[in-house]
């Protein structure tokens, strides 16, 4: 992939929040244009679970698989052109099939499980499955320790994997939350890469399921309103590009639209990114009190996931130029 040399651009030290198959396209474009030591990304595990005893981390696995080249183009999740053996046994000795397991995306988990249970910490583990798979820049989990998120709906209590993949997003969303005995934490070494970064950058990954779960541990939304930040909008002209993001805008009392995500987003954000579709939108998202440039934002090769990348980084590097100079 392309690397800007130092003449080319200026060392930004940028931090990635993502989730979901839109935060590992952004993600990747950007590693296309970031040498390794400049670029961390921070990966929700809100919905981690555990199938079969094995560690599930659905987003963190579609980073993995995005930035190694291996997702399935068809769909941005799993691993392209695999099978379902072990899952078609399964179903035939009577297991529920509705989490879809690839035989190439298992060993992945049965890795992970074991590193686990050799007592390596999640983010070493993630670290070390990036390694295997050629990525040379860090992916960290957002914390260590479980932290689920929790919906609830007209269908009761449901932990994402549920809503999601067994009940297909049907149950009508009332709210979103992480009701634990303690706030979770992010491990130290999240906490270290927000305080190092020039810019934080808010994938466009769903704002309620993806990177709220981030910004709910103890400390992150306090340290990111010492930081620079910029997100990109998953939504465009009021849907969204793959996910239940705007479904639960409107479950949830909000009009799904660009400005909407912005305003989730209000306490954080220095400049917000939407797609030129949207154009119109932008005095609303300015009347915020954040800066806003409309860009392309579809982003289904990665020669477009560069270029959507690239004007986000310019736009930022200007501001944050003009912001030294005053």
């Amino acid at each position: 992939m392309k690397k800007y040399s130092p003449s080319e651009r200026k060392s930004l030290r940028v931090a990635a929040l993502a989730g979901g198959v839109g935060g590992a396209k952004l993600a990747q474009g950007l590693a296309a244009l970031l040498p390794p030591e400049d670029l961390t990304i921070i990966v929700n595990t809100g919905d981690d679970m555990e199938f079969l005893g094995l560690k599930i981390c659905p987003d963190v696995d579609t980073v993995l698989y995005t930035l190694s080249e291996r997702a399935n183009p068809s769909t941005g999740w799993g691993v392209k052109e695999d099978s379902f053996a072990c899952l078609s046994a399964l179903k035939s000795l009577g297991e529920e099939g509705w989490f879809k397991l690839g035989d190439q995306d298992l060993a992945t988990h049965l890795l992970r499980t074991q590193g686990l249970r050799d007592g390596k910490s999640l983010t070493q583990v993630i670290g070390d499955l990036a390694r295997r798979m050629g990525i040379s820049h860090t992916i960290l989990p957002m914390c260590d320790a479980p932290y689920p998120t929790l919906l609830e709906t007209d269908a009761g209590v449901l932990d994402f994997q549920t809503y999601f993949v067994q009940q297909q997003c049907s149950p009508v969303v009332k709210r979103i939350y992480w009701n634990h005995e303690k706030p979770g934490e992010a491990s130290p070494q999240v906490m270290q890469t927000l305080q190092e970064a020039d810019c934080v950058i808010f994938c466009p990954s769903n704002p309620f399921v993806s990177i709220d779960p981030i910004l709910s541990l103890t400390g992150v939304r306090e340290l990111l309103k010492t930081r620079f930040c910029a997100a990109l909008s998953p939504i465009i002209q009021g849907k969204a590009v793959k996910g239940p993001a705007a479904k639960m805008f409107q479950e949830l009392g909000f009009q799904p639209s660009a400005s909407a995500v912005a305003a989730t987003y209000q306490d954080l954000l220095d400049v917000f990114f939407l797609d030129v579709l949207d154009e119109a939108e932008l005095p609303a998202v300015q009347s915020l009190g954040m800066d806003c440039l409309a860009i392309p934002s579809l982003m289904p090769t990665l020669t477009e996931r560069t270029q959507t990348a690239d004007l986000m980084l310019k736009y930022i590097q200007t501001l944050k130029s003009q912001g030294e100079t005053l």
